[in-house]
């Protein structure tokens, strides 16, 4: 998982077992950013539509904005508005693209996760030197 800012600079890169929900590792991926200042939205995609997700964040004062699943049973928490900044999504899928740049990255070739993390790491500080 990748956190980036509005431009798509990489913030934090968190590295776990493809098991667990997705859901589960939004709120340790915001503890690993490089920067002090939280951030004021989270866009996500369809994957972290959860209400206690929701709630967690909001405490920590941070607006989930994701849309809604198909299959939701209790009434919508968003209205049209905070969905129109789901449109700027492509630009963390475009951090995403940077760093299939690496081959590396695209296929997991080392059997230890610590070693795949340093590589995004590093792929990371690429990507950021590139841009400045």
């Amino acid at each position: 998982m990748i956190l980036t800012d509005g431009h798509g600079t990489p913030l934090a890169a968190d590295v776990a077992s493809a098991s667990p929900a997705e859901v589960t590792r939004i709120e340790p991926l915001l503890g690993k950013r490089v920067l002090r200042r939280k951030p004021k939205r989270l866009i996500y995609d369809k994957a972290a539509d959860s209400d206690r997700l929701r709630k967690r964040l909001a405490k920590r004062g941070v607006e989930l904005i994701c849309p809604h699943r198909k299959n939701r049973r209790r009434p919508k928490t968003q209205d049209g508005r905070t969905l129109r900044r789901y449109k700027r999504r492509w630009k963390v899928e475009r951090s995403i693209a940077w760093l299939f740049n690496f081959r590396r990255l695209v296929v997991r070739y080392e059997h230890h996760a610590h070693l795949f993390h340093g590589f995004v790491q590093l792929a990371c500080l690429y990507t950021i030197l590139r841009r400045f």
